[in-house]
């Protein structure tokens, strides 16, 4: 079955290839769900990318399906490569190496499923303050804010019947911890604002769950979300405003979501804040939250007085029967910037992104932001890193202009580090760095990649194929990596394979075989 998929997709690409092209090379990662393809067909004198191959998902699907039948993998990386003679070769691997082709290039590969990098939060300081929710004034400001919407609508709203005593002692056992006093006195009074299929979205346009689907929805969330080491090796959780109000995390078993905005993001309360916050305060998490939550209210007491005061106001929206309260002008997210330095920095940055630079660039100005957490410089160069030593940047891509490392000897922020140069440059600096998780050095040159053995905490590892050899030859890999990336974009799976076996990963059930149209293959 797996040979007659494989042939199926070669006979495709060879119908659908450009005139004049040497060989076409698809590579994918298939899971039961679905599949990630990337591949050209490469014609002499012309750039591979103008040449895509077609989309074969059905076929590619129906390939890692009798891969996985032939195996035990969830999920699995191929690749197939063929000449206009009908020549064929298939590589397949379990889906401990990936294909990052498009994506910035080269394979990665997974040795340790298992870890997962630490979050800031989890050792922030925690709050000390006693909680601002009054369950007696959120009942009194919610019967008054739905009679002052049912005064808009000129009807009542129809809510569900209250949950019972014995629903929420259940509710809070399964959750392990209580509710606020304010938010148990809310169910006390409806069951959330939903009566059958239909919302009332009574909480700034968010629906108010049921008290179910409260403890449902906090089993699935509840864990720090995590994204695979593509994307979480240089990840950063950014602050609140106010700061240090809430922690740092992707999730938290002690935020308890009670309303939906029905698309992946959540209103919740959160029962463990960090030092400046105050127990059953009110945040945004979910979907469009993965790099850190949002503080909304310091209680749902207060927030309750926030969409009363809007209504007061005249600060909503009707639209077919219903009302959504405004916050006009109020941002949730950290402050970031893509483009260029500005003239005059935010205070409040935490991320910038430098896009457009062409020249040598001045890091100086960033000094008027403190808080910088994420400094991304993906085009142009600078040459002098010392304004970084008085920044918490966390993640750092940079291309060095002459310059060396000496700027962060000793930075206690920095956990992850892109690194390219113009001229080779002595990493030494870096084994001064507590916190450095993640590098990727395949953009530099480097006078002894032999220091990397001397980084006792480094959990991801991004390097050349030349690189990589150099490194292992001398026996001076890591011995801590949980992942990494072979960063050569023309790199066959073949290859990475054999990297994968010099570095520690067992590799020995990859599936190989050649064909050629027309023939039985072999």
């Amino acid at each position: 079955m797996v040979e007659q998929a494989a042939r199926r997709i070669v006979e495709k690409l060879v119908a659908a290839a450009p005139a004049g092209w040497t060989r076409a090379v698809l590579g994918c990662t298939a899971r039961a769900g679905g599949a990630s393809l990337t591949g050209a067909y490469f014609v002499p004198g012309t750039a591979s990318w103008r040449h895509p191959v077609p989309s074969l998902f059905p076929e590619l699907r129906a390939l890692a399906g009798a891969l996985r039948a032939a195996g035990d993998g969830e999920s699995t990386t191929l690749e197939i490569e063929c000449r206009p003679s009908g020549e064929y070769r298939l590589v397949a691997s379990a889906d401990t190496i990936t294909s990052l082709r498009g994506r910035g290039g080269g394979f990665q590969v997974v040795l340790d499923p298992d870890y997962r990098l630490p979050e800031p939060g989890f050792g922030q300081e925690a709050g000390t303050a006693a909680p601002a929710g009054d369950p007696e004034l959120a009942v009194a400001r919610f019967r008054a804010y739905l009679e002052r919407r049912a005064a808009i609508l000129g009807r009542p709203e129809q809510l569900p019947p209250p949950a019972s005593a014995a629903a929420l002692d259940e509710a809070e056992r399964r959750i392990g911890r209580p509710l606020p006093a304010d938010l148990r006195a809310l169910y006390s009074i409806a069951d959330g604002d939903g009566v059958g299929f239909e919302h009332r979205y009574l909480l700034g346009g968010m629906a108010w769950m049921a008290l179910k689907s409260l403890v449902t929805v906090h089993a699935d969330q509840r864990e720090s979300a995590w994204y695979s080491w593509e994307l979480a090796w240089h990840s950063v959780v950014f602050d609140t405003d106010p700061a240090d109000t809430v922690r740092r995390c992707d999730g938290h078993p002690a935020w308890l979501p009670f309303a939906t905005g029905e698309d992946g993001n959540y209103l919740a309360v959160d029962l463990a804040p960090a030092r400046d916050g105050r127990p059953g305060q009110v945040i945004r998490m979910g979907r469009d939250y993965n790099r850190g939550p949002a503080y909304v209210a310091d209680s749902l007491t207060s927030l309750l007085g926030r969409h009363l005061k809007e209504l007061e106001e005249g600060a909503y929206e009707e639209e077919d029967g219903y009302v959504f309260p405004l916050e006009p002008g109020r941002r949730f997210g950290p402050e970031r910037i893509i483009g260029e330095i500005p003239d005059e920095v935010p205070p409040a940055l935490q991320a910038i992104h430098i896009n457009d630079a062409t020249g040598p660039v001045d890091l100086a100005p960033l000094l008027a932001a403190p808080s910088l957490r994420l400094l991304h410089l993906n085009s142009g160069a600078t040459a002098d890193l010392t304004p970084l030593r008085a920044l918490p940047v966390e993640s750092l891509r940079v291309t060095l202009d002459g310059g060396d490392l000496t700027p962060l000897e000793g930075h206690p922020d920095l956990s992850s580090l892109s690194l390219g140069t113009t001229a080779p440059i002595d990493i030494a600096p870096l084994r001064t760095v507590p916190n450095l998780r993640g590098l990727d050095l395949s953009r530099a040159e480097v006078r002894d990649l032999t220091v990397l053995a001397d980084l006792p905490d480094l959990r991801y590892l991004a390097l050349t194929a030349r690189q990589w050899t150099a490194l292992v030859d001398e026996g001076k890999a890591p011995p801590t990596l949980a992942a990494a990336r072979l960063a050569d974009d023309e790199a066959t799976l073949d290859e990475a394979l054999a990297w994968s076996d010099r570095i520690g990963l067992d590799t020995g059930g990859a599936l190989r075989f050649t064909g050629t149209l027309g023939t039985e293959g072999g």
